[in-house]
């Protein structure tokens, strides 16, 4: 209690007013109900007044700061000692964050019974008492992926236009093969959004009727009708193809898949290029299990003044991998031949002069293909991205370089392979429209006439299916608004001055940059093949610009084809999605959970995912949902 009552008298403690001990004037409490009453005006009048009281209550209000906090009463020490019900609001709030905790940072289940981890909860909360994995595992999960499903499902509900990938993995801690489906859509500010809705068990033979069951299940759960899936991206299995059109969608092989099958059929394509990796391949192993002789290698990059990087060990059936471990190599190359001379090395192979020099060459042609499965496989990337990629890896492949002398077999294999393995790419409407829709490529980027004037039917087609469509849902507007310029975002990144492709890029739109003039931009009428043709009249963007940022300004002026757009740029070109869900998958089934349930499974791998969706923090933010406060999350 303050001092200040000291020199005060209350007569009942809902009094407006206290009376003054000194001069027994009345003075307010400052407010008329008693939540809002104080002692503000208590102070200032014995500060105004009575100067000797004043002194004497700062006195006292000082000694007791010196003092410490006072003894608790006795009912307040029993209340500390009494523990939270299980079902009360804060006990359940606490319960879920740990539940949380575990599963966003990968946490075994085990972890609510360490004993560090008890300690800390008893420390920050005494009251609380902590539930058992069986709690956590059969009802505060179930609760948050429903509560994540709920969420998920509004969002799916809403979109215009769906694309999933999909792809069948096994776990390696246990005999669990997974069938996994990732949704992707444009979102009504034309932000590129995605969620995964199954991470589900596949048991038996992996048939193409198998999946065809299993897909029209998970699409049937989200009650997804089929007329609003607009591709499927899978792996280039035949079951797989078989499966989705067993199933009556459109769907596309995995472009990086065949960019893989593409290089690895190049580096096997020339004897001398294999045998140099291969040598390399025993130099890196021999140093991966000889401690002692890595120390040495070490020892010797110090001396001279090379930064040490690991050697990096390959897996033949990655190539990048492969282009990893030549990289590596080649910055540890004066090191390694200076080792090698040592008459005490002991390395099973030895690299030669040539072969040094097939490697440098190697790593040359093998950039651009490093390059183009960074940007196809990142999030922003588009199904509109393969048809540039292939025109620009054929005229890379295509010129003549003396860099290349000595690899021209393996360049040649390359060339071949893209041909036969892309060379529907330009006939294939999903990818040929997704094309012409994104203002960074437009029609620039179609070496075949007929290819393109095939693929501009298709677009003017679906145009008019649109706008037949838009007739039914949307009022027509009567107003045109003004384009504002697509801005960069760190979404999309921009071309890199050591990229080894941007200069093919902006030698193709050179050679094509010729545009028909069309209506200007304020003057385009509402119809459909106006807004296309005032659309391809215009020179492409650059390729730093975000097409989905030129589509959201430009909506309102060109509707149609921006819905068009919504539709067809919500593709992925890849299936990588699905192969970062396995990784996460990986992370929950380990040796320390490798107990739980297939259903368990799909659900901490469903709230993995898509609960930071639902959270939406920023950094330095916390959310509360239904009385359970959430942990800030890392952007």
């Amino acid at each position: 209690m303050s001092a200040v009552w000291d020199y005060f008298t209350l007569k009942n403690e809902k009094d407006e007013q206290a009376e003054c001990n000194t001069c027994h004037n009345k003075v307010k409490r400052g407010g008329k109900a008693v939540r809002h009453f104080n002692t503000t005006n208590l102070i200032k009048h014995l500060a105004k007044y009575h100067q000797k009281q004043h002194e004497a209550f700062l006195k006292k209000t000082e000694d007791k700061k010196r003092k410490g906090p006072t003894q608790p009463t006795l009912a307040e020490t029993f209340a500390k000692r009494d523990k939270l019900p299980q079902n009360s609001a804060k006990a359940q709030g606490i319960t879920r964050v740990i539940a949380e905790e575990i599963i966003l940072d990968e946490e075994p289940l085990s972890l609510v019974s360490k004993v560090g981890f008890r300690r800390t909860i008893e420390h920050l909360e005494p009251r609380y008492n902590m539930p058992s994995r069986h709690y956590i595992v059969e009802k505060t999960i179930p609760q948050i992926h429903k509560d994540v499903k709920g969420y998920i499902a509004k969002q799916v509900e809403s979109a215009n236009a769906l694309s999933f990938t999909t792809d069948i993995s096994s776990c390696d801690h246990r005999p669990l093969s997974l069938l996994s489906l990732t949704a992707h859509w444009i979102g009504p500010d034309f932000t590129p959004k995605r969620a995964v809705l199954h991470a589900r068990e596949f048991r038996g033979s992996h048939t193409a009727n198998a999946i065809t069951d299993a897909m029209q299940n998970m699409l049937c759960a989200w009650k997804i009708d089929k007329n609003k899936v607009h591709v499927i991206l899978r792996d280039n299995a035949a079951n797989m193809k078989k499966a989705m059109d067993q199933l009556g969608v459109p769907s596309l092989g995995c472009f990086a898949h065949l960019l893989q099958l593409v290089v690895h059929q190049g580096l096997l394509a020339q004897r001398a290029v294999s045998n140099a990796i291969a040598n390399g391949r025993k130099i890196v192993t021999h140093f991966k299990y000889s401690p002692k002789a890595y120390s040495e290698l070490e020892d010797v990059e110090e001396e001279l003044n090379i930064e040490p990087k690991r050697l990096q060990q390959d897996v033949q059936t990655r190539w990048s991998s492969t282009k990893m471990m030549i990289d590596s190599l080649l910055h540890a190359k004066r090191a390694l031949q200076a080792y090698a001379s040592d008459s005490n090395s002991n390395l099973p192979a030895t690299i030669t002069g040539n072969q040094w020099s097939l490697l440098e060459k190697t790593a040359t042609v093998l950039k651009p293909f490093q390059e183009l499965t960074a940007e196809v496989s990142a999030a922003s990337a588009t199904a509109a991205d393969v048809i540039p990629s292939v025109r620009v890896l054929t005229r890379f492949l295509d010129t003549e370089s003396e860099a290349h002398q000595g690899i021209q077999t393996m360049k040649a294999t390359l060339l071949d392979a893209v041909h036969r393995r892309f060379y529907h790419v330009e006939m294939e409407p999903l990818y040929a429209v997704a094309t012409l829709l994104d203002p960074r490529y437009k029609d620039k980027f179609f070496p075949n006439a007929t290819n393109l004037d095939q693929a501009k039917k298709a677009l003017k087609a679906v145009v008019m299916k649109m706008e037949q469509e838009l007739k039914k849902t949307m009022p027509p507007s009567g107003e045109v608004s003004e384009a504002e310029p697509a801005r960069q975002t760190p979404g999309m990144e921009a071309e890199s001055s050591t990229s080894s492709l941007g200069s093919y890029f902006d030698e193709i739109l050179e050679e094509s940059s010729t545009a028909v003039a069309g209506p200007s931009e304020q003057e385009i009428p509402p119809g459909a093949l106006i807004q296309l043709e005032s659309y391809l009249s215009k020179a492409p963007l650059g390729r730093k610009n975000n097409p989905f940022h030129y589509w959201r300004d430009n909506q309102a002026r060109l509707p149609t084809l921006a819905a068009t757009a919504a539709k067809f740029l919500c593709a992925p070109c890849t299936s990588v999605e699905s192969e970062r869900l396995f990784s996460a998958v990986s992370l929950i089934i380990d040796e320390h959970r490798s107990r739980l349930t297939p259903e368990h499974v799909e659900m901490i791998t469903f709230v993995k995912k898509n609960l930071p969706i639902m959270l939406r923090l920023q950094p330095g933010q916390t959310v509360e949902i239904e009385g359970s406060v959430v942990m800030e999350m890392e952007q």
